[in-house]
């Protein structure tokens, strides 16, 4: 069973936009947290931007000012609005959803930055 699904990643111009988007199963309940994370090739996976279901939200210092964490509470749904894109943006994307102490990863998308 998928918990956690991601979409929207691509091939994208330095300078560009992508939009990403993740989709938790409606069969969780009580999410806290939800995130993404990316890690890129021979590096470990690192925090980009979280956001709690409050809507507080917390961004790496890279991506600060160019991405922006969005949730729909209603839909169990978050997305990841990439701004500015750096090649060094290039990595693959991954979901995180924390409920009820259990914590879900999506399988991840690949975003690649490139002209």
């Amino acid at each position: 069973q998928v918990h956690v699904a991601e979409s929207g990643g691509g091939l994208v111009q330095p300078g560009g936009s992508l939009r990403l988007s993740c989709a938790a199963s409606r069969t969780i309940f009580n999410i806290n947290d939800m995130g993404w994370y990316r890690q890129a090739p021979e590096k470990e996976r690192e925090l980009v931007a979280i956001i709690t279901s409050g809507g507080s939200t917390h961004y790496a210092d890279s991506v600060k000012g160019r991405f922006t964490v969005s949730r729909d509470n209603a839909e169990n749904t978050v997305s990841l609005q990439m701004n500015s894109l750096r090649p060094e943006d290039t990595a693959v994307y991954y979901c995180k959803v924390s409920a009820n102490l259990h914590v879900y990863w999506g399988q991840g998308t690949q975003v690649t930055v490139s002209s």
